[in-house]
């Protein structure tokens, strides 16, 4: 029986999921407080966490840092409102499994459930992993995949940029595919979800006894793509030291695993990625100028989903598809109008947000076609909002304007601090807790 930890605030709402969930045959566990839940993390072992991001005395998201902290291969689903999605979406590059919006439907979150405690997962071979990737065919999509076609029989180091879940990972595995190390590992890490300590040992390897918690020797990621690709994601938020090996591993192609004193001769490409401007970093004293060059022997540049033209339709029927295959349903359109929502909204989250959003769908769907009753009722009402704010341009709006004023002073007072949020926090005369929720709200990183 699949042990679940449940960090849900709401009373109700909890007693709900607790109730649904163990009619299921899972044992539940459930805190209303993050600090109650982390305690009882700690103390216990848990097969799944299903987290509410908004609680009364922390945020989903410190939650999760210290959970990945602890324990970096449990899953742990995010549950938050449609109107938090960026939020979610940063979830998701800090470790997540995967993000739920609320209202949870129960089908949609058992399914995730099961997904995330398979026991067994395969490893798609070279076809299986390019029928997961579309690129689009659009003009600027024809330009990246020229791009791709290009680099991709090189050797060269590869910085993909592009805000998050506009498919810079989908990209990655294509340049390794149509590259001579295709028959080799592709092996891709998160470098976002991991800590300074876990980040050395991840990438480098150690041996046992080499800190406490080494009970046997591990291998390294860079070790792990010998003859083939490594793909660091989020590079921009590897620690100064990291950075410093990092750099002599593909100087001088060799790695030293942790309390070891034996090289290992390593040979893979690589290729990075943030959503970050890498060269600001560079500029601000946070990132290895030498490193980034290194890193950045060829650029590519993903746009994001509100630039992409017609690609809209092909990546929507290209996740309608995969799902119908996933989920074992035959949804065969969209409705005219849900084409003209999806038109009209600006998807914040990209592709990783789209490819939820069209799941569900498909999974609410009960015939071949998608209607606006299987779409996130925020989502409409979103849609519906931003038009409305359209239309009366130019008309005064005091809010609007406040939040915009509200919004440039955090951010010029976290730049002038170079993002200490402590400073700013007492600057701006708020709490810590409050700077971050505004941080959130107004999308500010």
């Amino acid at each position: 029986m699949a042990s679940i930890l449940l960090i849900e605030d709401d009373l109700t709402f909890s007693r709900i999921l607790e109730g649904f969930l163990t009619k299921k045959g899972y044992q539940v566990t459930t805190s209303h407080k993050g600090k109650d839940g982390l305690k009882a993390f700690e103390s216990q072992s848990f097969d799944f966490i299903l987290l509410d991001y908004r609680l009364p005395d922390t945020t989903g998201m410190d939650l999760l840092l210290e959970i990945k902290r602890s324990k970096p291969s449990i899953p742990v689903v995010i549950m938050t409102s449609f109107s938090d999605i960026r939020t979610a979406v940063k979830a998701i590059k800090s470790g997540a499994y995967e993000y739920i919006t609320k209202p949870v439907n129960p089908d949609e979150l058992l399914m995730i459930l099961q997904q995330a405690l398979k026991k067994e997962r395969t490893t798609p071979n070279v076809d299986t992993a390019r029928k997961q990737v579309v690129l689009g065919s659009s003009a600027v999509a024809r330009e990246l995949h020229e791009m791709v076609k290009l680099v991709a029989p090189t050797s060269m180091s590869v910085l993909i940029e592009g805000e998050s879940g506009t498919g810079k990972e989908n990209v990655a595995r294509t340049i390794h595919q149509l590259s001579p190390r295709a028959s080799g590992p592709f092996v891709a890490v998160d470098c976002g979800a991991l800590s300074k300590e876990l980040a050395n040992s991840e990438l480098f390897g150690h041996v046992r006894g080499s800190f406490t918690g080494a009970v046997a020797d591990k291998i390294g990621q860079f070790e792990s793509a010998h003859k083939g690709t490594i793909f660091l994601d989020e590079v921009g938020n590897l620690s100064y030291d990291v950075q410093v090996k990092l750099l002599r591993a593909i100087q001088e192609r060799v790695v030293q695993p942790i309390g070891s004193n034996r090289e290992i001769r390593v040979d893979v490409r690589i290729l990075t990625a943030t959503n970050e401007d890498l060269a600001e970093s560079v500029r601000r004293g946070e990132f290895r100028e030498d490193l980034y060059h290194r890193l950045n022997e060829f650029k590519l540049k993903l746009p994001p989903v509100r630039d992409r033209g017609k690609d809209l339709y092909e990546f929507l029927n290209f996740f309608r598809e995969a799902a119908n295959e996933e989920l074992q349903r035959n949804v065969k359109t969209f409705d005219e109008e849900v084409f003209k929502l999806f038109e009209n909204y600006d998807w914040p989250g990209n592709l990783r947000e789209m490819k939820n959003v069209v799941k569900r769908a498909v999974l609410l769907s009960s015939g071949d076609e998608i209607t606006p009753r299987a779409l996130p009722q925020e989502m409409i009402e979103n849609i519906r909002a931003m038009e409305i704010r359209e239309k009366t341009a130019g008309v005064y709006d005091l809010k609007a304007l406040q939040e915009v004023q509200e919004r440039e002073m955090i951010l010029k007072t976290l730049q002038e601090v170079r993002y200490n949020k402590s400073k700013a926090a007492r600057i701006l005369n708020i709490d810590r807790k409050t700077l971050y929720l505004k941080m959130d709200k107004y999308g500010i990183e």
